[in-house]
C-alpha cells in the first residue's frame, strides 16, 4: 500500500504532479491549487491510501514538486 499525503494550502499550483500522475491528482479551476483525487482532509492535509501501483508516478510527482508539500510512502 501506498500514502500519499498533501499540503495543499501551500500548493502554487505548478502542475508537475498532474503531469506526471494523473490519475492521483487534478487542477481544481476555483483557486488554481492541485488536489489529491480521493484524499481525506486531516488538519491541513490531504492524505490517501493507494495500491503500490500508484508509487512510481507519485514519487515523482514528490520529487517534482518545487515547494516540497508531497511526501509519498510505502507501508
Amino acid at each position: 500500500m501506498v500514502r500519499i499525503i498533501h499540503q495543499r494550502g501551500k500548493c502554487i499550483g505548478c502542475n508537475y504532479c498532474v503531469e506526471v500522475a494523473p490519475a492521483t491528482w487534478r487542477m481544481e479551476d476555483n483557486d488554481g491549487k492541485a488536489s489529491l483525487i480521493g484524499g481525506k482532509q486531516k488538519k491541513d492535509f490531504f492524505i490517501l491510501i493507494t495500491t503500490d501501483d500508484n508509487l512510481d508516478t507519485n514519487l515523482e510527482a514528490m520529487e517534482l514538486c518545487p515547494v516540497k508539500i508531497i511526501k509519498t510512502e510505502s507501508f
